[in-house]
């Protein structure tokens, strides 16, 4: 499955589950929202509470990419660093390596008929 059709399925099922557990929850406890005196709708209310969390969840996420990506930044760099620094050192032995094996391979035979 392609990352952009399992994207589009987690936000589907993520808006089914927060509607109907958001409405089942508002019911069963018979909760009322109130704005200004006026009672607020339960999709509103839901909807309210579901971008409170995705915010909340977005930051935890920022910061959980910040501090792993720093992390695996830093580790390619050095490996990084490592092996261009041995390419820089056995250069010499690589080329002359490289040559040895262009000259001595086995080369295919065509046949003829």
């Amino acid at each position: 499955m392609s990352f952009f059709k399992s994207l589009v399925l987690a936000i589907v099922a993520t808006l089914f589950i927060t509607y109907v557990l958001g409405v089942g929850l508002l019911e069963v406890f018979d909760v009322d929202i109130y704005l200004d005196e006026e009672v607020v709708e339960p999709l509103k209310a839901i909807s309210f509470s579901a971008l409170v969390v995705v915010c909340i969840v977005l930051a935890a996420v920022a910061i959980v990419f910040t501090v792993f990506g720093t992390l695996i930044f830093v580790g390619l760099m050095v490996f990084g660093a490592i092996a261009l620094g041995a390419i820089g050192v056995f250069w010499p032995i690589i080329l002359v390596a490289a040559v040895i094996w262009l000259i001595c391979r086995d080369k295919p035979q065509t046949r003829y008929s």
